[in-house]
């Protein structure tokens, strides 16, 4: 059984289309787990009344890794997939994944293609938002190429790395497929089975500075004793361009001291042959 897990925060018409876009997978061995993240919207009334069998938790505010774990700790199953509140699974997506890892029995976690949507109307997918099969930690430093909504994992290798870091309040996706890919290899199903609906209110993937967020993961990483020297080094470079981004960013809005710190720590990780 695969256990879906949806954690949300005053989304109430978006997590309608969610729900129902999960129960309309032509798979049908799950269960859906919703987690509320401290919503004070209609959000409760609504698993009171139109949907009685699917597990609503509600829990105080402590954000979208917090949930995401507290679903986790409460599943069913010994597969968990994710959906965020505002995005949407198209019908055969569980269905595409299942077969997917029957057939490739050595990976623990599979995720798949994405369809955007920003204010309505498809955007185009670039070059350098490619996604990858197997082994992909180095395409995860840069940028966040897997999809959360995306995923669906053995439930053992997310419990194996301890869930999603909950001092993070955001980048916290980035920080678990970096924990995880070193680890484990990705299986990419290269079809656009989920629909992300981008452009909305409260979305945080946008907001500049994300990359303080990203660096302390990288810091983590460069913290891993077992990580080989290949890995290490380019978890190093990509540590210390993150840096001049957000050395820069904080000059120019004259933040002076958050510009200092990250520049000793670019240092304090940057080999002498290495500049920017």
């Amino acid at each position: 059984m695969i256990t879906v897990i949806i954690p949300t925060y005053n989304r109430y018409d978006m997590l309608v289309e969610a729900v129902e876009s999960v129960l309309a997978q032509t798979y049908s061995h799950f269960e859906i787990i919703v987690v509320d993240d401290g919503s004070t919207d209609q959000t409760p009334d609504l698993f009171h009344s139109a949907y009685p069998r699917i597990t609503y938790i509600y829990q105080v505010n402590q954000g979208p890794a917090s949930a995401r774990n507290r679903g986790v700790r409460s599943a069913l199953g010994d597969w968990v997939a994710f959906l965020d509140s505002d995005d949407l699974w198209k019908p055969d997506k569980l269905e595409h994944q299942v077969n997917a890892l029957e057939h490739h029995p050595h990976y623990a976690i599979a995720y798949t293609g994405e369809e955007w949507i920003r204010n309505g109307k498809p955007v185009v997918q670039r070059n350098y938002q490619a996604k990858y099969s197997g082994w992909i930690y180095p395409h995860c430093l840069e940028r966040c190429i897997v999809g959360l909504s995306t995923v669906m994992m053995h439930r053992s290798i997310w419990e194996s790395v301890g869930g999603m870091d909950e001092s993070l309040p955001a980048a916290e996706d980035y920080d678990l497929w970096l924990r995880l890919a070193w680890l484990h290899p990705f299986l990419l199903i290269d079809m656009p089975l989920v629909i992300k609906r981008d452009g909305h209110p409260g979305q945080l993937s946008h907001q500049w500075g994300l990359d303080c967020y990203r660096v302390k993961s990288l810091e983590k990483m460069m913290s891993e004793p077992l990580l080989i020297s290949p890995l290490k080094n380019i978890t190093r470079y990509e540590l210390c361009r993150k840096c001049e981004v957000l050395i820069k960013g904080f000059q120019k809005h004259y933040k002076n001291e958050e510009a200092e710190y990250y520049k000793q720590l670019k240092e304090s990780h940057m080999p002498a042959h290495i500049h920017f």
